[in-house]
């Protein structure tokens, strides 16, 4: 009910708020650098990242900055790690099922994903983001035989800079309201970690158009990741 009253008492602001964003906000490139390799040494591991700008490193120049280039370089230092991105700016819940699809029979050992926000900038409904998330999880264990998925939350949107009140603040309460349901999705179920970040607001924890990941948050992102899939992977 909520949700509702706030989108027919304000929808007319969000919007116009919206477009201004959009028009507004710098459009970052992804990084250059390659997306996909082999490297480090120890037991054999495949890692597959999947999902949105952030996934893609949007917010630093290159992907040895990136998520991707750090979260790989963690790993290497225990595994042989085989490791494919496949992820892309704009890209939403479904377009990364249509993506997935297409890569045919492979196997991941660990797949992380990133992926809600432009779900809830777009206005999807959440039960059927929720549906939507656990497709995608089902054809990732059964397709890429994955162990393991790192289940990236949504970043806390009620704080980027980016977005104006109350723009800012309602989309922040759709993205925990995605996150406690998404969260819900992984609890008994030991092939499945909801990650949701611990960040510090360092110097370059954010990128210059105030909504992408800085080198820094990037670096704490992988760092907690690398955690997660060292521990499940070589338990203690």
């Amino acid at each position: 009910m909520g949700h509702l009253f706030t989108t027919v008492i304000l929808g007319p602001l969000l919007l116009i708020q919206g477009r201004i964003v959009r028009r507004n906000t710098p459009r970052l490139a992804e990084p250059e650098g390659v997306r996909q390799g082999m490297e480090g040494s120890g037991p054999p591991l495949r890692l597959l990242i999947i999902g949105d700008s952030a996934a893609a490193g949007v917010g630093v120049t290159h992907q040895k900055d990136a998520l991707c280039g750090q979260l790989v370089a963690l790993l290497a230092q225990h595994f042989t790690l085989s490791w494919a991105l496949h992820a892309k700016t704009g890209a939403t819940t479904a377009d990364t099922i249509e993506h997935v699809n297409t890569m045919g029979s492979q196997t991941f050992d660990v797949v992380l994903t990133s992926l809600g926000v432009n779900d809830v900038t777009s206005g999807s409904q959440r039960s059927k983001w929720l549906a939507q998330q656990n497709a995608l999880f089902t054809f990732c264990q059964h397709t890429f035989s994955s162990q393991l998925l790192v289940i990236t939350a949504l970043p806390p949107m009620h704080a980027l800079p980016a977005l104006p009140q109350p723009l800012r603040g309602y989309l922040g309460r759709r993205a925990a309201q995605f996150n406690a349901q998404l969260k819900q999705l992984t609890l008994g179920d030991k092939g499945k970690h909801f990650l949701a970040l611990k960040m510090t607001n360092k110097k370059d924890a954010m990128a210059a158009d105030g909504f992408h990941p800085g080198a820094d948050s990037y670096h704490q992102w992988a760092s907690q990741a690398a955690a997660v899939i060292t521990k499940h992977f070589l338990p203690s």
